[in-house]
């Protein structure tokens, strides 16, 4: 059985990590430059984010709550941080195969603090997408960790639960962290599959937290 490392979940837990979004990390000499996600920016004013290119806002708290865009982030709940978090899609009429990161169909997350600048970025490869897709969604991490440099990472690897199996030869609980030019990194990778799952369910994941590095 080949194993590589560890995990972590989004949905109930997701102002759980907004509460620990001003991370804090010592500062490395590597710098990466650019934006983490199309035109989006972790630090930009939530006043300079397009709205052009995206749709379906609703806060990640309050998922019936539905936004007019970006700049309805004050409506939704904040946590004890004071970050907020949003919902977003890409629009259908600007990306034909919907909201795709790197290839992946991706559930995405902004998180906006109190003075209405961007703290961070939760991107999480999506469970419902079709089977011959998600079954690739552990390597969005690899591509993540390439983009922000190769080097520099701190892996650790999760044991199996009981019963527990390797899924095409592979059992995966991985769980990397960086700190890069401001940003700190948590890329979380699964493949494996639970003793209760059949043949064609496996847990097959990548989640992505880019956040705001304190000094």
């Amino acid at each position: 059985m080949r194993r590589l490392k560890l995990p972590g979940v989004f949905a109930a837990g997701l102002l759980t990590w907004q509460a620990v979004a001003l991370a804090s990390s010592p500062a490395r000499a590597e710098e990466f430059s650019g934006n983490d996600l199309r035109d989006i920016r972790v630090g930009m004013a939530a006043a300079e984010l397009s709205e052009s290119g995206y749709v379906d806002f609703y806060c990640a708290g309050d998922p019936k709550r539905s936004l007019a865009g970006w700049k309805d982030w004050r409506d939704c709940p904040a946590a004890a941080s004071g970050i907020r978090a949003i919902r977003f899609g890409y629009d259908p009429s600007t990306s034909r195969d919907g909201t795709m990161v790197a290839g992946h169909p991706a559930i995405l997350t902004l998180l906006i603090d109190d003075t209405g600048h961007v703290a961070g970025l939760q991107i999480e490869t999506d469970p419902k997408a079709r089977l011959y897709i998600r079954k690739k969604a552990f390597l969005l991490g690899l591509q993540a960790k390439s983009r922000y440099g190769p080097d520099g990472w701190a892996c650790t690897e999760g044991q199996p639960g009981a019963g527990d199996q390797p899924v095409g030869g592979i059992y995966l609980k991985e769980r990397c962290t960086k700190t890069i030019s401001g940003r700190s990194l948590v890329v979380e990778r699964n493949l494996f599959r639970r003793p209760d799952q059949d043949i064609k369910s496996f847990v097959d994941e990548t989640r992505i937290s880019i956040l705001r590095a304190r000094d």
